[in-house]
């Protein structure tokens, strides 16, 4: 395999709402480049991006995955990612290592929800983009003035910017050719070929057609510059030597968005693309120094979170910016953008060459957990295939297998030159569901499982809910659990079933009540005695269980007391309305009696007992709700539906403001009304909506609802019985 330095490099993702044919497309650049001996289907699980097994079952793409193709001297990293909305996530993630984004159009509807979002996500990196208006060989997509219109719809979304740099050749032959607007030549091909077209007469039907759009395509590249202006008023035009080096700086600086033309499933127009790519996409040397954070003052030792994920910087450590420059002579810096399972190979870690060069077998320091990391049979990844170089250079994307502590998002690279790439933030995971595993060995596997599968994705939670006692685990939504479920049994022999979660309800007084708590049994030999007086009031939320010692004058003995608030505690935490904890009291002990030999601990703890028993009949007892912080972001056109949504969560809204993608509105729910909002926010937004949700206040539960929970709550104490 040819070791390609950073100015023949392009690292591209290709991104786009699911079903625009990314991973077709891919296939057919493969296939085109002759990387592949037939173009790959999605529908077998042939096509090389898409291996995963549960990709190919459900047919979608759920992960980043990486392929490479080699093109008249240059290599080109494509970048597949998800489209669905639910991994999203992964899409922005693949902005990171990579220098242009291929935005992927579906030429039959245009830009979609996701479409939309995943421009924003370039936006915010000043990614440039290329756009391709896949699926022009489709009935619905062969009409003029249809991809016309299209491309004004494209304009009015995200600029004037967006300008056509080749125009489809369609006839009644479909789609079988592009004319390319710069060098003003056709390219005709044969659909379903090998992806190589011949170049030839630009037809007449689209010669006029073609001769404005390359007038509008000059006159937008010279806008950004006065000399080229100048060259445009006095020629007339701009040379073609001059138009492809401006075209090509117009797009890496983002003053153009060109938009292409191909089928990836006819493959035609893709030896073209791969063309432009090689021609107008940034190499990553052109893309100027990356911003990182260097330490001036290490700490003596690094801390980790169990969980294997770093743990905050210690708040003696000095942080500076570091401009590390994409260049072979600069020290080593690898950041790590995705990890992967195989079962043959391990743990793989993805990751991008920020600067220097790496070699197989040399060793690394990893930033990030203060842990040295042997880099052994470095790789480039062709789908699941590795394929060993012998070193990589700056701007590349390479993997290494068995890396002992690394994770997604680490930096590593010279021990004497310690800088940090900031990680791409995750989104917080929308759904959660109770997991009970079937069987006790499917117990005993389902943790380390769960544990490699959060190695891959970065949006998986699992975690013990530590009142309800139930395994959780988040997601970004239910297809995402329920591919996780399916991974677990595929993967690593794992049964579970997936509950609903239940809401970690609390019970609390609204009122003050006294009560005596008497225990007296006479069995033969020593009997048993306790007697006590409490006194019980609320308290603000969050106080907890405050206990007070009243006694004054020996009524109860003093090594009795704490026998008394064991089993004030006890009695709290087993409820009184329906079995959930009772909290926010105090209870203040101030009076009782005791025997001499009978008395005991365990006396005084059953008549606590019953003392709290009695006062909760009388302290007027309530039902409290987790209530959750809320705030959601979408286009400004769906914010009265959302407010409406709210609304009938009995919500509070506590207020709104624009954003640069919309408005972001700001509300608290109770939990138990926002356990399956992720799908209901999708179905409002068409897909286009986010939220974050983080746990606030209890309060009290309204009295209809409270019949409700306490109805369901006592059938399944009754169920369990029977059980």
């Amino acid at each position: 395999m040819k070791v390609y330095s950073g100015n023949d490099i392009r690292n591209v993702a290709v991104v786009g709402h699911s079903h625009s044919g990314k991973t077709t497309l891919i296939s057919a650049l493969l296939h085109a480049a002759k990387m592949t001996p037939v173009k790959g289907r999605v529908e077998d699980g042939s096509a090389v991006t898409a291996y995963d097994e549960e990709e190919v079952a459900r047919r979608t793409t759920m992960a980043n995955a990486l392929a490479f193709a080699e093109w008249n001297g240059v290599k080109i990293n494509l970048l597949d990612t998800p489209g669905f909305h639910m991994f999203v996530h992964e899409a922005r993630a693949a902005m990171l290592p990579v220098e242009a984004a291929l935005i992927v159009v579906n030429a039959q509807i245009g830009a979609e929800a996701v479409t939309d979002r995943v421009w924003k996500y370039a936006a915010e990196v000043n990614l440039p983009r290329i756009v391709v208006m896949n699926q022009i060989d489709h009935p619905k997509a062969d009409s003029r003035i249809g991809r016309q219109k299209m491309i004004e719809l494209l304009q009015e979304k995200w600029g004037r910017q967006v300008v056509p740099v080749q125009l489809p050749i369609v006839d009644q032959h479909g789609f079988h050719g592009v004319v390319d607007l710069v060098t003003m030549k056709a390219f005709l091909y044969e659909p379903d070929g090998d992806g190589h077209g011949e170049a030839g007469k630009i037809p007449e039907a689209v010669a006029a057609d073609a001769k404005a759009a390359h007038e509008a395509l000059v006159e937008l590249v010279a806008e950004g510059k006065d000399e080229l202006m100048e060259e445009f008023f006095r020629e007339g035009t701009i040379p073609e030597h001059h138009l492809i080096g401006a075209l090509h700086e117009a797009i890496r600086e983002d003053r153009i968005f060109p938009v292409l033309y191909a089928s990836g499933l006819r493959n035609v127009g893709t030896d073209h693309l791969l063309d432009f790519l090689k021609v107008y996409a940034p190499a990553p040397v052109e893309r100027g120094p990356v911003a990182a954070g260097g330490i001036l003052t290490p700490p003596a030792t690094a801390a980790h979170a169990s969980n294997g994920e770093a743990t905050s910087m210690p708040e003696d450590v000095q942080e500076e910016i570091v401009m590390r420059r994409v260049d072979d002579t600069e020290p080593v810096a690898l950041y790590i953008y995705k990890t992967m399972t195989d079962p043959f190979a391990g743990r793989i870690s993805f990751f991008k060459v920020v600067s220097g060069m790496v070699r197989t077998d040399a060793t690394v320091q990893n930033y990030t957990r203060q842990e040295p990391e042997r880099l052994a049979h470095l790789s480039i990844m062709q789908g699941r295939k590795a394929v060993e170089v012998p070193e990589l250079h700056s701007g590349d994307l390479g993997a290494v297998a068995k890396l002992r502590v690394t994770l997604t998002g680490d930096t590593l690279g010279d021990k004497a030159n310690e800088i940090f790439i900031e990680p791409v933030s995750m989104p917080e995971p929308a759904m959660t569901y109770a997991i009970e595993p079937k069987t006790r060995a499917d117990e005993d596997k389902l943790g380390p499982a769960l544990h490699k599968l959060m190695e891959e994705d970065q949006m998986i939670r699992f975690f013990r809910d530590p009142q309800t006692n139930e395994f959780l685990v988040a997601g970004a939504g239910q297809p995402h659990i329920e591919a996780i479920v399916s991974k677990l049994k595929r993967r690593y022999h794992t049964e579970v079933t997936l509950k609903a979660p239940k809401v970690p309800y609390r019970e609390t007084i609204r009122g003050h009540a006294e009560a005596q708590g008497r225990h007296k049994k006479q069995t033969g030999g020593h009997g048993q005695f306790g007697d006590c007086k409490i006194r019980m009031e609320p308290l603000a939320r969050g106080s907890g269980i405050v206990f007070v010692n009243d006694i004054f004058g020996g009524a109860i003995p003093r090594q009795f007391v704490p026998a008394v608030e064991k089993g004030i505690h006890e009695s709290a935490a087993r409820g009184y309305l329906a079995g959930y904890p009772v909290v926010d009291f105090k209870v203040s002990l101030f009076d009782g009696s005791y025997h001499d030999v009978d008395s005991s601990e365990m006396s005084f703890k059953l008549a606590a007992r019953a003392a709290f028993r009695k006062c909760m009949e009388l302290a007027k007892p309530a039902l409290l709700e987790p209530v959750m912080h809320v705030e959601i972001e979408a286009p400004d056109e769906f914010a009265g539906a959302l407010i409406g949504d709210l609304n009938g969560r009995r919500g509070r809204v506590q207020g709104m403001e624009s954003s640069g993608a919309g408005t972001i509105v700001r509300a608290e729910v109770p939990m138990a009304e926002m356990l399956s909002y992720g799908t209901t926010l999708i179905s409002i937004t068409q897909g286009r909506g986010s939220f974050h949700m983080e746990m606030d206040h209890y309060d009290v539960v309204p009295q209809l609802v409270a019949e409700k929970i306490l109805a369901t709550a006592k059938k399944t104490v009754q169920d369990e019985a029977e059980e």
